[in-house]
């Protein structure tokens, strides 16, 4: 009897012990895989500098490195690695960063193109790639991010035209796709009427159309009067 109660105890502690280990580290899993794909990009960039030296793939969440950034759920929110000299490529695992909000890569010698995974990145305010060495076009999969705020893409390489979809973003504030090798049309429609001609300079994007004259109001006078006043016309 003894030994059989003894029996029944261990397999209620081995079953608890399980649980724990099943659903008792949701946070940890998460931060992982967020881990995970940061350090894909740390392994895709050269890093002169050390700016990424703290970046330990063994710890159990990202959030103690250097240049990130989480919430209260060890979740990261923010990337900030503009101006550290970093060469090399993105990568497509930065769009499993679910609750990102700043992804700053800027002045940097960043090359290759923009992965099209960075549209999964749903919560993200600001994208500051400028002053890179990027090509290729600019993803369409941009025009999901709906808090997306600053976009800044100035000064790269990039080409093809510029994603009708992006008029879609009506959180947009701040847009530079200047200094690039963009073509086709600037869109002129949706959030893309708050932005001057300055956001798109120095590209190769088909001239403007001009705007058509505003309508005469009823009270101008008729074009025939304005060319030959009445009074001439009178013998």
């Amino acid at each position: 009897m003894e030994m059989a109660e003894r029996l029944i105890s261990m397999i209620s502690a081995f079953s608890f012990l399980s649980l724990i280990l099943l659903f008792g580290f949701p946070e940890n899993v998460s931060a992982n895989t967020e881990g995970d794909a940061l350090n894909a990009l740390r392994t895709n960039l050269v890093d002169p500098n050390n700016v990424l030296q703290s970046w330990d793939p063994t710890l159990v969440n990202p959030c103690t490195w250097f240049h990130v950034s989480c919430n209260s759920e060890n979740s990261v929110t923010r990337v900030d690695l503009g101006n550290a000299n970093l060469t090399g490529t993105l990568v497509p695992q930065l769009g499993q960063l679910p609750n990102l909000q700043y992804l700053e890569l800027y002045s940097n010698n960043i090359s290759g193109r923009i992965p099209e995974e960075l549209g999964n990145l749903t919560n993200l305010v600001s994208l500051d790639l400028y002053l890179n060495n990027l090509t290729g076009p600019i993803p369409n999969t941009l025009s999901k991010l709906g808090k997306l705020r600053f976009l800044r893409l100035n000064n790269n390489s990039l080409s093809g035209t510029i994603p009708v979809s992006l008029t879609n973003v009506s959180s947009l504030q701040v847009l530079d796709l200047s200094n690039n090798n963009l073509t086709g049309d600037i869109p002129v429609n949706g959030s893309f009427t708050l932005f001057t001609p300055i956001s798109f300079q120095n590209n190769k994007f088909n001239p403007v159309p001009p705007s058509p004259p505003p309508p005469l109001s009823p009270s101008s006078p008729a074009s025939s009067d304005i060319l030959y006043p009445m009074s001439s016309l009178v013998s």
